[in-house]
């Protein structure tokens, strides 16, 4: 019987096993990967503590960090398929067959970004093609960039990028953009920003990195092209939290709702913490800090 199984090998997986393992509790981490997300950006930027670092390096990083630790078991690569109430704790079931009995639960399995899924997308991942302008904007210092989305998520994306981009072209499937209309009117003040309506994307393309996008204007349904260097893609995402579905309460967006004082769900002996929960900001140094806080208040429970 473990004191805590934590779900996830992100930032914020990691965070809560290494102050597991700390706290002498026994404790297990369960995860495909490392480093969630970010493990695909060309260079990260806003880690505390390091100027830059590609996500590869990163990950392999937070990876190291967790396995130095003692008293730590780690089943990797490897997912969790269900959590079931199993007297007094959980059962959680693994995809590779094993099943861990444990006292309390700490979900932090993030989120999956929505594809374009479109020729060149996959090809330019982490080569022109990012999913996080907090992230990456200030890669893209002096270059000509775009943004396909034109919800909330999207309209942000540009704000983030016209503080750096010499150019931000904002492509929505729709005839009108429907994020907060505010932030509309920003963008559309900004003579470095132009929105490209009734615009599906069809086709990243480049050399070693992005040059370019073809778009189809929807009434016409003819085929154009944008020389670029960059494609920030926000259609969306969805939370990886399909395992607990019918165990804690979810929001409509599928996301964990958390008491953001403890990280706690709404079910007893249940944390979860980054993208996977209701946060609102869906950063690094965030879901490191909320699994931080998730495992203090694990801790105190369990004593």
């Amino acid at each position: 019987m473990y004191d805590l199984v934590i779900i996830g090998g992100g930032p914020g997986g990691v965070a809560a096993g290494i102050y597991g393992a700390r706290k002498k509790m026994k404790t297990a981490l369960v995860a495909g990967d490392f480093g969630g997300q970010s493990k695909v950006s060309a260079e990260i930027q806003n880690w505390v503590g390091v100027k830059a670092i590609s996500g590869f390096a990163w990950a392999k990083t937070l990876e190291d960090h967790l396995r130095a630790q003692e008293g730590l078991d780690i089943f990797q690569p490897d997912l969790a398929t269900k959590v079931e109430k199993s007297g007094e704790g959980f059962a959680v079931s693994l995809q590779g067959g094993k099943k861990l009995e444990t006292r309390t639960v700490l979900v932090a399995t993030g989120s999956s970004r929505k594809k374009l899924d479109i020729p060149g997308e996959k090809e330019f991942d982490g080569k022109g093609v990012a999913y996080c302008a907090t992230c990456d904007a200030p890669i893209f210092k002096d270059k000509i960039t775009a943004v396909i989305g034109g919800g909330n998520a999207g309209l942000e994306a540009v704000l983030d990028l016209l503080n750096y981009s010499k150019k931000v072209y904002l492509l929505e499937y729709s005839d009108r953009l429907t994020g907060d209309a505010a932030t509309q009117e920003k963008i559309k003040a900004s003579p470095k920003a132009e929105v490209i309506l009734q615009a599906e994307a069809k086709e990243i393309f480049g050399d070693k990195f992005v040059t370019g996008l073809k778009y189809q204007d929807v009434p016409s349904g003819n085929i154009k092209e944008l020389k670029l260097d960059g494609v920030f893609v926000e259609v969306g995402s969805y939370p990886n939290s399909g395992f607990v579905k019918g165990l804690v309460k979810l929001n409509d967006c599928g996301e964990i709702i958390v008491d953001h004082k403890t990280q706690t769900t709404s079910l007893r002996g249940i944390w979860a913490a980054g993208d996977v929960s209701d946060v609102l900001y869906k950063q690094n140094n965030v879901s490191a800090g909320d699994a931080i806080k998730a495992v203090l208040n694990i801790y105190d429970f369990l004593k």
